[in-house]
C-alpha cells in the first residue's frame, strides 16, 4: 500500500472519529428556566419543530463538563443573554435532576441504543429590560409569559414541572 494513501486513510479515519463525536450528543443536559421578578418566564420556539415551546436546554459538550458552565453556555448560545454580566446569584442550581426517555425523533443525535437523558435544572433571574437574541438555527420565536401559562405551553411535561417547581419554592 502506498504510504501516502495509508496516511490519508489514517487522517480520514481520525477526522471521521472527531466528526462523530462532534455530532453525537451526550445524554446529560441542562434546562434553564429564565424569568423576571414579575413572574414572567421566557419560552423559545424550536426551529426544527413548529409549536414546540421550551426553556433553554442543551447537552453537555464533553464528559465531565461543569453543569453550571454548560447552563451559562446554553443561555448565551440560545438567547444571547450573557450570564456573566448579571448578578452573581442570578443563576441558581435548582438541585433537581430527572431522567426521561428521549423522543424517538431525536434519538439519532445520540450513540446507538441511548434512549434516556439526565436533565439538570437551573433558574436564571434576569432584569426586566433584558434583550433576547435568538439563534435562528435553533429557535424562531420567543415569548415572556406568566409562569403558569409558560408551564402549560411547554411541549415537555418536565419543562412545565421545572417552571412550576421554581415558582412554588418562591411562594414559600
Amino acid at each position: 500500500m502506498n504510504v501516502n494513501y495509508a496516511n490519508y486513510i489514517s487522517v480520514f479515519a481520525k477526522q471521521r472519529l472527531l466528526h462523530k463525536y462532534h455530532i453525537l450528543k451526550i445524554p446529560v443536559s441542562v434546562l434553564v428556566v429564565i424569568y423576571k421578578s414579575n413572574g414572567e418566564v421566557l419560552l423559545i420556539e424550536r426551529a426544527d419543530r413548529e409549536g414546540f415551546w421550551q426553556s433553554v436546554t442543551g447537552s453537555i459538550d464533553f464528559p465531565g463538563e461543569d453543569l453550571r458552565q454548560a447552563a451559562i453556555r446554553e443561555v448565551q448560545e440560545e438567547t444571547g443573554i450573557d450570564v456573566c454580566q448579571l448578578n452573581p446569584d442570578a443563576l441558581q442550581d435548582m438541585q433537581h435532576q430527572i431522567e426521561y426517555e428521549i423522543y424517538p425523533q431525536w434519538r439519532f443525535r445520540y450513540e446507538a441504543g441511548v434512549i434516556k437523558n439526565t436533565e439538570h435544572w437551573f433558574s436564571l433571574l434576569v432584569p426586566d429590560e433584558t434583550a433576547v437574541t435568538l439563534s435562528p438555527r435553533e429557535h424562531i420565536a420567543y415569548e415572556w409569559l406568566p409562569f403558569a401559562a409558560a408551564a402549560a405551553k411547554c411541549f415537555s411535561p418536565s419543562n412545565g414541572q421545572a417552571i412550576l417547581q421554581l415558582f412554588s419554592s418562591k411562594a414559600s
